[in-house]
């Protein structure tokens, strides 16, 4: 007797709990048939597949491609979030078929017995793009060119201009940028980059070629020219030429000829250099100078004599008379040097 009491009094101290899991077991059970019902839409789900369309994004979804139609919002909202692939690239074309989108409704969880397909036989996605011509990006790098150029307009032309292709870029929002080679001179041919960016992320690089005339007055030779000849006004010109087609140390002043004397034999309708002329000796050897030192306001002058030729601004070595000791001066004029210290 006192037994079937102990165990009635158990099973009255069990129940809440009994009945406490059994309420959590039929909310968890009716919580995953919730989610099950959502996922199989919970009634007939019709996937209408177009037959050509046009995307702008780098992937394909299920929304951008179908009517999709039923009673559940929430649950077709999902089947058109359902990323089917990627796109083409910018002006390119792929198909789709039935048994592809039936493989990613699987991957997504999506029952395929609550769903009707209609995928055509030939459909065909494309990606929306944009096209720019080699002409337009010719004008950008021409541009960029007249904008930066350090030379007057009327000294300077775009002899040739040519980029190496068009370019095909995704739609969105076109920013570009031209990129000039390090250290360019803007004369002759000039390799430029034209680098395009959709909505701020790299897509193109384009190559341009330009071919700059600079035009800029040289100094020619009207005659020939004998080594050590002492050159004249009645010797040279001005002449207008492409400083493209000319080495960087061309003469373009008669102040920097006049005076000067030929190194060697010169033809006539030379283009004058630097490495081809000289200043004369102004002193020689043997010659008798004024030797000038200059320090702290004093200055002391003797006379010297020339041990070896020397142009203006070249260090000779010159003796003291007075003193017979050798120096080595700066040559002034051909009359003077002076000691640098």
């Amino acid at each position: 007797m006192n037994s079937s009491k102990q165990k009635s009094s158990k099973l009255k101290a069990q129940s809440p709990k009994f009945f406490f899991g059994l309420i959590l077991c039929l909310s968890l059970f009716f919580f995953i048939l919730g989610i099950s019902a959502n996922l199989s839409g919970a009634g007939i789900i019709s996937i209408r597949v177009l037959k050509n369309v046009e995307i702008e994004d780098d992937k394909i979804l299920l929304g951008k491609i179908a009517v999709i139609k039923g009673k559940h919002s929430e649950f077709i909202q999902k089947l058109r979030n359902i990323v089917v692939g990627r796109s083409p690239l910018p002006g390119k074309t792929r198909r789709i078929d039935e048994h592809y989108i039936k493989i990613r409704l699987k991957q997504s969880g999506v029952d395929l017995s609550g769903i009707i397909l209609d995928v055509p036989e030939k459909n065909e996605i494309s990606r929306g793009f944009i096209e720019i011509s080699g002409e337009k990006i010719e004008k950008m790098a021409l541009d960029f060119i007249y904008k930066k150029i350090p030379y007057e307009k009327n000294r300077a032309r775009v002899k040739k201009i040519r980029a190496n292709r068009s370019v095909v870029l995704p739609k969105g929002k076109v920013t570009y940028k031209v990129v000039p080679p390090p250290n360019m001179d803007f004369f002759g041919l000039i390799p430029l980059s034209v680098v395009f960016n959709v909505n701020g992320l790299f897509q193109k690089k384009v190559l341009v070629s330009v071919d700059i005339e600079v035009l800029t007055e040289v100094i020619v030779t009207k005659r020939p020219f004998g080594r050590y000849k002492i050159i004249t006004k009645d010797d040279i010109c001005l002449q207008k030429m492409d400083i493209s087609n000319l080495p960087s140390n061309i003469i373009t002043s008669p102040e920097d000829v006049l005076g000067k004397r030929a190194k060697r034999a010169i033809d006539a309708k030379t283009v004058l250099r630097a490495d081809l002329i000289e200043f004369p000796p102004l002193v020689r050897r043997g010659d008798i100078v004024s030797i000038i030192a200059e320090s702290d306001g004093l200055k002391i002058t003797v006379l010297g004599e020339v041990k070896k030729k020397g142009r203006m601004g070249e260090r000779i070595r010159v003796v003291n008379l007075d003193s017979k000791k050798g120096i080595y001066a700066r040559v002034l004029d051909s009359n003077t040097v002076k000691v640098d210290f």
